[in-house]
């Protein structure tokens, strides 16, 4: 399909500047970061004793360069984000290229909001859905979007609440032919699975399909604006908006989205302008062109073996690269403002995700090496995702070669020399003043870009939306204290996902933990093996060497704490509490958000989950003809009479009698629950069933 034909001219001229633009900007980028490895390499071999002369020494500075890579293209990336910030912002991108009276009077496609969830709290994620529909409604664009709750769920408990929650959600917004509930019958393919079950459905009905996850908030000005975007630019096949972090709690929520409102404007303005119309597709908050991204999207399963056979886990970034070989553009667009997300709410819940990521993204190594056509940009995007999670297995490669390297000088006598015939002594040669020199730079290149964000905000007379110059740069302080003790703990928990992803342990794929703290003896369990691990390690160090020892604090004193770190973080009240102080705050809280607010109602949507769904699905007589008119239709003989047993056993014993997937049978049989309501309100008192009806009536 020759998309480029279908172009109109001035689009057709737009397009050779920005990619002339993107080769000199990654060409520059490139040139930085290899020079400034180079130079670092240098010294660092420099640094050690034998200038890199042994095996040991050698797989150092090859290792620290490739770390040290990796630092030096994020600090460019925030450098370039500062400095166009400065500028006013990027004149390349995407909302850009047109002027404000000419986007505000474009007309919108039909546009479908879909939201994937999976065992998600229902309260919150259908009044998050209902926040974003109010917001459309305010912007009086609202009959040009239709919603789709795409449901994974197989806890009857859940999905049961999830269509009552839907059904009453659609009444009280009067959103009968608009707002639409589906479960699939089959959980296949994950989330991409779930997407393309609805394309396959209602796909050919819509020009734009807007991707939501459970969390997301998105103004209904952001999402207007996004279709206007894409009516203007026809070359875009997926255009992503730059999510902050919103509705923390607890104290390690509420460090995650203050850093990500402080110091993400400047590392995605700067990624932005390096990707340009190659950019990456985050999975949520962004919009996609239907039709193309039916036809060249479709992610067949891994050909390969081990980790690269079966579906693709991380379908996002493989998504944008099938979209730019068909020859469409995909855009990141920071200056699309109010689209937001949550933190996970504790270090644990945080690790747990990444555990999926992990696999997810070292699947891409085999889309980047064998996948045909793919663009370079792409290819490295999934590099960088690669190296999101390889990095810790080379820090933690990096200090066990330190440690052998020290262990040899103070253990065994210096071999003066090491090579046979040799005439002359090889000297060991010690600098400790660019010891210090190379320990300076690479904090530098950690930490200038912070200092850079918290100066685009003062220059921006923004002080007082992060609560004041003092305590914006105490935060940062904060902040960046946690960030060091969070570092190695997340260090060794990744080297332990990529070594499961290279054996292909399997992963149970389930809902995230959207609230809730941790527990002192989960947080021990799961962190002691690598708290023992630093212990052993520190005092090998110290036995070694004293001032080794004192090196090694740093990584090895938050692993010993690592289970009061996880605990501490988790607390609600220390998140809360700081927030009254008007620490770690960030612009919503201080100048308020319609989206927060009605995320905030009061609301029955918030209540559904109070009574187990399989219990009211037949006790309550409105909740009852809800879900079986929303059930099968009466099935074959044979599998009416083995339900019919099904629901007696469930009459007489109560539901606990019953497995989940017996649970599921009944709750997705029609007759079943309607017999069922029946039976129940006739029960004797003192059955299960008595019991447990006498308990609702109580309650209500």
């Amino acid at each position: 399909m020759n998309h480029s034909a279908e172009l109109p001219p001035e689009i057709m001229q737009q397009r050779p500047r920005w990619r002339l633009a993107a080769t000199v900007r990654r060409g520059l980028l490139a040139l930085a970061v290899l020079a400034q490895t180079l130079i670092a390499t240098y010294f660092m071999l420099s640094v050690l004793p034998y200038h890199g002369g042994n095996l040991v020494e050698a797989s150092m500075a090859l290792v620290f360069s490739l770390l040290f890579a990796w630092i030096s293209v994020g600090f460019w990336i925030g450098l370039i984000g500062f400095c166009l910030r400065r500028f006013g912002g990027d004149p390349r991108s995407l909302l850009r290229q047109q002027d404000e009276a000419t986007l505000r009077g474009t007309p919108l496609g039909r546009t479908a909001v879909v939201m994937p969830i999976y065992h998600e709290p229902v309260g919150r994620s259908l009044q998050g859905l209902k926040s974003v529909i109010l917001s459309l409604q305010r912007t009086g664009k609202l009959a040009d979007f239709d919603f789709f709750i795409l449901s994974d769920s197989r806890d009857p408990d859940v999905w049961l609440a999830e269509q009552a929650a839907w059904h009453a959600l659609r009444e009280e917004l009067g959103l009968e032919d608009q707002l639409f509930y589906r479960r699939r019958p089959l959980n296949l393919n994950y989330k991409s699975g779930n997407i393309g079950d609805f394309l396959r459905r209602w796909g050919k009905a819509y020009d734009y399909m807007v991707v939501l996850d459970a969390d997301s908030l998105m103004a209904g000005e952001t999402l207007v604006r996004m279709v206007q975007l894409m009516q203007r630019h026809p070359q875009v096949g997926i255009l992503q908006s730059s999510p902050s972090l919103l509705n923390g709690r607890s104290l390690f929520a509420r460090l995650q989205q203050f850093s990500n409102q402080l110091y993400g404007p400047l590392f995605t303005t700067g990624l932005a302008a390096i990707q340009l119309g190659h950019a990456a597709f985050w999975g949520h908050n962004a919009i996609l062109r239907v039709r193309p991204f039916m036809q060249h999207c479709g992610l067949r399963k891994l050909p390969g073996w081990g980790l690269f056979k079966g579906p693709v886990l991380s379908h996002d970034f493989a998504e944008a690269a099938y979209m730019g070989r068909a020859g469409l553009e995909v855009w990141l667009e920071p200056e699309l403002t109010q689209s937001y997300e949550e933190s996970p709410p504790t270090l644990s819940d945080e690790l747990t995700r990444d555990r999926r990521w992990a696999k997810g993204n070292l699947q891409h190594l085999w889309l980047m090496l064998f996948s045909r056509r793919l663009k370079l940009a792409h290819r490295m995007a999934f590099l960088n995702g690669i190296m999101g999670y390889v990095a810790s297995p080379l820090w933690f490669t990096f200090l066990v070669l330190t440690t052998i390297e020290v262990a040899r000088l103070i253990l065994w006598p210096i071999n003066y020399f090491p090579e046979q015939n040799q005439l002359f002594p090889l000297w060991p040669e010690w600098h400790p003043q660019r010891a210090v020199w190379m320990v300076s730079i690479t904090l530098t290149l950690l930490f200038l870009p912070k200092f850079l964000a918290i100066a685009d905000v003062l220059l921006r007379g923004r002080r007082k939306a992060f609560g004041g110059g003092i305590k914006l740069f105490c935060s940062v302080l904060l902040e960046m204290l946690i960030s060091a003790l969070l570092a190695p703990i997340r260090m060794l928990s990744h080297c332990r996902y990529v070594l499961e992803a290279l054996f292909n342990v399997n992963l149970r794929w389930a809902g995230q933990n959207r609230s809730g703290e941790t527990s002192w003896l989960a947080a021990v369990l799961n962190q002691g093996i690598g708290s023992l691990m630093a212990l052993a390690w520190a005092g090998f160090a110290w036995w070694l060497d004293p001032m080794f020892f004192v090196w090694s604090l740093p990584v090895a004193l938050p692993l010993v704490l690592a289970a009061p770190i996880f605990v501490l973080l988790s607390k609600v009240s220390w998140g809360e509490g700081l927030m009254r102080k008007r620490w770690l705050q960030i612009p919503e809280e201080a100048s308020g958000s319609s989206l927060l607010d009605d995320l905030e109602t009061p609301s029955n949507l918030l209540t559904a989950e109070q009574q187990p769904a399989f219990n009211e699905a037949i006790m309550h007589p409105q909740t009852n003809r809800l879900q079986a008119r929303l059930a099968h239709a009466p099935r074959a003989q044979r599998q009416q009479s083995e339900l019919q047993l099904l629901a007696q056993r469930c009459l007489q014993d109560g539901p606990a009698a019953l497995s989940s997937a017996e649970r599921n049978l009944l709750a997705s049989d029609a007759r079943s629950l309607q017999w069922l309501h029946t039976q129940v309100w006739q029960a004797d008192p003192q059955s299960p069933w008595g019991q447990i009806l006498a308990r609702r009536i109580r309650t209500t």
